[in-house]
């Protein structure tokens, strides 16, 4: 969504409605209340217009010839890029099995012909509102390093942020945020943390060229969706993120990830191939530069560090 499209001001809606006594009517009350309109006239051209500009939010008639409303709004939510694209449906259907016809496709609201000015804008600025909320509340997820997406009971995607649907695309070349699931390894990865009595904090991993894809689940929502976190974790991040946080050489720091998993002196010096007297003497100059005595308040802090 636009950072204009708050309230009304500045927001773009997409109308569909085959009427074009409809079309003006609603065109000039939108843009009347600071709202950027773009029309189509039918499903096809609704659908051919979203791929190259994404509204804020979508009016769309219920009945039109060809490829009716109910249709449409499904073939819009079957894209992932969509799933929080507030839809509308305008209807002259008043039986309740068009209103729950409508919602099941993926609606989030609708108003009945002939439209009321005042409750149209009214439900218009609503959903304008929660579709921000939304979109932010992801995008904060990003920025606080914390990439997530949701998937429902059957595999399909609910939602990914930003940075988890571009992090998943370059990862996973062929697979694009508009398919309605996650690539198959990483989907089968996730159907393991689906089980029933999955505990909040429950991790799989997947190795993909030289970057381990480690998910954990969160929790369940109401909307019975699975939310799970995503982190790309490649060969020599840890050992960068010590040194940079603590003021470590890159041996030290080798030293002190090999600690916080576990690792005993002579095991280090093994795998890093030096003298176990060399080990220790890392180990001072970590415990130095770190401010800690020994090397459990050192491991402590490693793993804080890390998780971060």
């Amino acid at each position: 969504m636009s950072d204009k499209a708050i309230g009304g001001t500045g927001a773009t809606i997409l109308v569909v409605d085959d009427t074009p006594e409809s079309l003006r009517f609603l065109t000039t009350t939108l843009e009347h209340a600071g709202m950027t309109v773009l029309i189509a006239i039918d499903g096809l051209a609704a659908l051919e217009l979203l791929e190259h500009v994404t509204p804020d939010l979508v009016l769309m008639d219920a009945v039109m010839p060809g490829l009716d409303g109910f249709k449409t709004t499904r073939r819009i939510k079957e894209d992932s890029r969509f799933r929080n694209l507030p839809v509308i449906f305008m209807t002259g259907l008043t039986e309740t099995e068009h209103v729950v016809r409508g919602l099941e496709a993926g609606a989030v609201d609708y108003v009945h012909k002939p439209i009321v000015v005042d409750e149209l804008l009214a439900r218009v600025l609503v959903h304008l509102a929660n579709a921000r909320i939304s979109q932010g509340s992801q995008l904060a997820l990003d920025t606080a390093g914390r990439p997530s997406f949701a998937v429902g009971e059957d595999g399909t995607t609910g939602w990914l942020t930003p940075l988890a649907a571009a992090t998943i695309e370059r990862l996973f070349p062929g697979w694009t945020p508009r398919d309605v699931r996650l690539p198959e390894p990483l989907a089968a990865t996730i159907k393991r943390l689906q089980g029933p009595d999955t505990p909040a904090g429950a991790q799989a991993s997947i190795q993909i060229g030289d970057s381990l894809v480690e998910c954990t689940f969160l929790r369940r929502t109401s909307a019975r969706e699975w939310l799970f976190r995503f982190a790309e974790k490649r060969q020599g991040d840890a050992e960068r993120i010590l040194a940079e946080r603590h003021g470590l050489t890159s041996r030290e720091a080798e030293v002190l990830v090999w600690i916080s998993r576990g690792k005993q002196n002579r095991e280090i010096s093994e795998i890093l191939q030096i003298s176990p007297r060399t080990v220790n003497k890392h180990l001072e100059q970590v415990f130095e530069k770190m401010g800690v005595e020994n090397r459990a308040s050192a491991t402590a802090i490693a793993v804080a560090t890390l998780a971060q």
